[in-house]
């Protein structure tokens, strides 16, 4: 079955590769789940049902931290670069710009 994930035909990509683009697919729809728990939970009045969207979003925000450091394992460069992105002080774009 196609999927929009590819854009070179499937069968030609190696097997590392659709594993890749699948994973990659998996950080957008992890971004995304996380994005529509935020804005559920900013107009959610039931404290109840926010309390569950909160922890429905902590879990999504789990598998995309797990997704991202999958990535990250197999591509040793964009890894050089996040260590010295994420997890810094300073102003930001600095610290993209350093990085590359």
């Amino acid at each position: 079955m196609p999927t929009e994930q590819y854009h070179e035909p499937a069968h030609e990509l190696s097997d590392k590769t659709r594993t890749f683009a699948r994973m990659i697919t998996s950080v957008i729809e992890e971004a995304e789940a996380i994005s529509w728990y935020e804005q559920r939970i900013s107009v959610e009045k039931d404290e109840e049902a926010k309390a569950i969207m909160q922890n429905a979003q902590n879990e999504e925000f789990k598998h995309f931290g797990m997704d991202l450091e999958f990535l990250l394992r197999k591509k040793p460069k964009w890894r050089e670069m996040m260590k010295k992105i994420l997890f810094s002080e300073g102003d930001i774009v600095e610290k993209g710009e350093q990085a590359e």
